[in-house]
C-alpha cells in the first residue's frame, strides 16, 4: 500500500540541512509531493510530504532520515496521510487566495489578533506569514522606521466589502493601514503608477499657495477643502478658486515651487518604481506648470493637469483649455494604459480627495493616501499611516529588495 507521510523538521538553521535530508530521499528514490521552509530567528521550520510507493517500506526511509537529522543536530516528527486527506488538500488549490498587507511605524501583537481574528471569522485560513519590512535593532530602533508584514490567504469569503470595512474600523483604532487584495497575475504585474499631485505627490494644495501670494488665502482654502470633500462640483470650484488669482505676477510661481515639499517617501518610491520598469503618470487637478517640475525632478513619464491663462506676465485667472476633474482623469488614465497596452488591472492609481475616486475605482490597485474620510470609505485600499513609499508593501516589495 502507498504511504504519505508529513515529515516536520524544526531546529538551529545551518546551511546543507535540506540538501542533507533529501540525499537520503534520493537514495531511496522517495517522492516530494510538497515543500515548505520559513526561518524565525535562525530558528528553522521545514516541511516534506512524501510519497511512498506500495513496493517500498517506509521503515528504511524513517530510520535514515532519522539518523541523519541525529547528525545535523535537528528534531523530526512523522505524520501519516491518508489518501484521502492528501486529494481534499490538492483540491483546496482552486481556492482563491488574497494578500493581506499589515503596515504601521510599529507592528504590534494586538494589531495581529485582531487582523488574524477578522480572517478566522470569514473562515478564511492563512497560508504564509511574511515580513516585508528590515529587522528590528532594539538597540537602534531609528533603523527600522516602519513595520509591514504580508498574510497569504485562502479562502471563499461571502462579503469581501465586510472585510474591508472591518479592517477600516481595525485600521482607525489601532493606528495602523490594511491592504486586502486578490492574489492574481496582475497583482504581481503592474506596470503603470498614476499619481494625483497637490496633497499625495508634495504636501501642498498649490492653488492655496498661489492664493498666499495674492493675500486671498483664507478664501480660496476653503472652497478648495469643500471641493476635496466632494461637497463642491470640482470644474466650477475650480474656476472660481483661479479666478480670485487674477493679476498675480507670474514670476511668484517659482517662489512657491521652491517651497513646495515632495511627501515623505516620495524620493524613495520613484526610485525604485524606475529600478522596476514603471511607467508613471502625474493626472492631476493641480497645475501643469508645477507638474513639469516633478517630472524633471522625478523622471515622470507623463504630466497631465490643469493650464493657467497669461498674458503680459501675470495670471488672467482663467484655466486654458479642458480642465482635469475626476472623469478626466479616469479618461485619461485608461488613455495611457492602451498607449502602453497594458490591462487597467496593470494600473495604480494614487489619490487623496473626491476627484481621485473615479481613477481609483478604475485602477486594478486604488490607493486612497491620507485622503479625505470621504474618499478612504470608498477606496478599496488606504494608506494613512506610512509614507508614499510603503506602496512598494502593496506591491509586494519588501524593504530587502529595495532600492534604498
Amino acid at each position: 500500500m502507498d504511504e504519505i507521510v508529513l515529515i516536520r523538521v524544526t531546529g538551529e538553521d545551518k546551511p546543507g540541512i535540506l540538501h542533507a535530508l533529501t540525499d537520503v530521499l534520493a537514495h531511496h528514490e522517495v517522492r516530494i509531493l510538497d515543500i515548505g521552509q520559513a526561518v524565525i530567528h535562525n530558528t528553522l521550520s521545514l516541511g516534506l510530504i512524501i510519497h511512498i510507493p506500495e513496493e517500498q517500506s517506509s521503515a528504511p526511509v524513517i530510520k535514515d532520515v532519522l539518523f541523519r537529522a541525529h547528525e545535523l543536530g535537528v528534531q523530526l516528527t512523522f505524520e501519516p496521510v491518508s489518501g484521502e486527506e492528501h486529494e481534499a488538500w490538492v483540491k483546496e488549490q482552486g481556492s482563491r487566495r488574497y494578500i493581506v498587507t499589515l503596515m504601521a511605524r510599529e507592528v504590534s501583537s494586538r494589531q495581529v489578533e485582531r487582523v488574524s481574528g477578522v480572517l478566522s471569522s470569514h473562515s478564511m485560513n492563512i497560508h504564509s506569514v511574511t515580513r516585508l519590512s528590515g529587522r528590528i535593532s532594539l538597540a537602534n530602533p531609528e533603523d527600522a522606521p516602519r513595520g509591514c508584514v504580508e498574510f497569504t490567504v485562502r479562502g471563499e469569503p461571502q462579503d469581501p466589502d465586510a472585510i474591508r470595512t472591518e479592517f477600516m474600523e481595525i485600521s482607525r483604532e489601532e493606528g495602523v493601514d490594511i491592504g486586502f487584495q486578490e492574489d492574481n497575475v496582475y497583482r504581481r504585474n503592474r506596470r503603470l503608477i498614476c499619481f494625483d499631485m497637490d496633497s499625495t505627490l508634495i504636501q501642498a494644495e498649490v492653488i492655496d499657495e498661489l492664493a498666499r501670494e495674492a493675500g486671498v488665502m483664507d478664501k480660496v482654502a476653503a472652497i478648495t477643502e469643500s471641493a476635496m470633500r466632494g461637497e463642491l462640483d470640482f470644474k466650477q470650484s475650480l474656476r472660481h478658486r483661479v479666478s480670485y488669482l487674477e493679476g498675480l505676477p507670474v514670476s511668484v510661481m517659482d517662489n512657491v515651487a521652491e517651497r513646495i515639499q515632495l511627501t515623505d517617501g516620495a524620493r524613495r518610491l520613484f526610485g525604485n518604481l524606475r529600478k522596476l520598469g514603471y511607467k508613471v503618470a502625474i493626472l492631476s487637478g493641480g497645475f501643469t506648470y508645477f507638474g513639469r517640475k516633478l517630472q524633471q525632478e522625478l523622471g515622470i513619464d507623463y504630466v497631465h493637469a490643469n493650464e493657467l491663462e497669461m498674458k503680459d506676465g501675470k495670471l488672467t485667472g482663467r484655466v486654458d483649455g479642458e480642465i482635469v476633474d475626476g472623469a478626466r482623469k479616469a479618461a485619461l488614465l485608461q488613455e495611457i494604459a492602451r498607449k502602453e497596452n497594458l490591462d487597467l488591472q496593470q494600473v495604480v492609481a494614487v489619490g487623496d480627495g473626491a476627484n481621485d475616486l473615479p481613477m481609483l475605482h478604475l485602477a486594478g490597485l486604488g490607493i486612497a493616501f491620507h485622503a479625505k474620510p470621504v474618499v478612504r470609505r470608498d477606496a478599496r485600499q488606504s494608506i494613512s499611516t506610512l509614507g508614499l513609499d510603503s506602496i512598494l508593501y502593496l506591491l509586494g516589495m519588501s524593504d530587502r529588495e529595495a532600492l534604498e
